[in-house]
């Protein structure tokens, strides 16, 4: 009875010795899933530039081949489109929740900054723009940069699937709920089976054209993007928000 006092000279350093090893080991979990998450964001900021690069190029060659008799050279344009399209979905995939910084947006400067921005990497070719009134005289509440590059992946997706001179418009659709950005093209269109795959959050075989980071950037916004399309007539692709984030509009 009189050692008694001594299980807690034996015991209160055991526990302080077991509370710093777990102390230990959870500090390097930690830092181990740090260093795991910068690894993963720098491979992703590399798969991001390796797909802009190969985006550009497949661009700049679906415009040469609008003036070059060898029919290749459009076709080899569209094939790097749709590698550019599976590394940018890898990427999204790879990446972490979309931070939005919001913003009272007008949409005018921002579609032209798209149009220009897609129409610019296509130079020599071309492809009829026909923007609709009332989108230039739309204000969103919306982090125009994300907003802009959604833009930017739906046209680029409508450039893939049409041809030289093709048209493509640009409107607005208003409803008691939720206003959308559609885009039409009169390009190739998807197969069924085709379509059921660019629905398919895991991924799109390059036949959403990056429209996997469009998507996310659309759900960051509270919004959707889905697409309707039929095989040799054309796409309407849209760009869905609630109504809420509409906060001026032509009458």
């Amino acid at each position: 009875m009189s050692q008694f006092w001594l299980i807690p000279l034996v015991v209160l350093p055991l526990l302080a010795g077991l509370a710093l090893w777990q102390w230990h080991r959870r500090r390097k979990a930690e830092q181990q899933a740090a260093l795991m998450a910068r690894a993963l964001a720098e491979r992703t900021r590399h798969l991001d530039l390796f797909a802009q690069e190969l985006h550009g190029l497949g661009l700049s060659l679906m415009g040469q081949g609008a003036e070059s008799p060898d029919a290749r050279v459009e076709s080899h344009g569209r094939s790097l489109l749709g590698l550019a399209a599976d590394v940018h979905d890898v990427a999204a995939q790879c990446a972490g929740p979309r931070v939005l910084k919001e913003e009272n947006t007008a949409l005018a400067p921002l579609l032209q900054e798209a149009i220009d921005q897609v129409s610019l990497a296509l130079s020599p070719g071309q492809r009829q723009w026909r923007v609709a009134p009332e989108l230039m005289e739309t204000t969103l509440l919306a982090d125009p940069r994300a907003l802009r590059g959604a833009i930017a992946q739906v046209l680029t997706r409508a450039v893939r699937h049409t041809r030289d001179g093709d048209p493509i418009a640009l409107h607005l659709v208003r409803s008691d709920e939720t206003v959308a950005i559609v885009v039409e093209d009169e390009g190739a269109g998807f197969t069924a089976e085709d379509l059921r795959t660019a629905s398919d959050k895991r991924g799109t075989r390059g036949l959403g054209l990056g429209l996997v980071v469009a998507r996310q950037l659309l759900h960051a916004h509270e919004g959707d993007l889905t697409i309707e399309a039929v095989q040799g007539i054309g796409a309407r692709t849209w760009l869905t928000l609630p109504r809420r984030r509409l906060l001026a509009h032509a009458s």
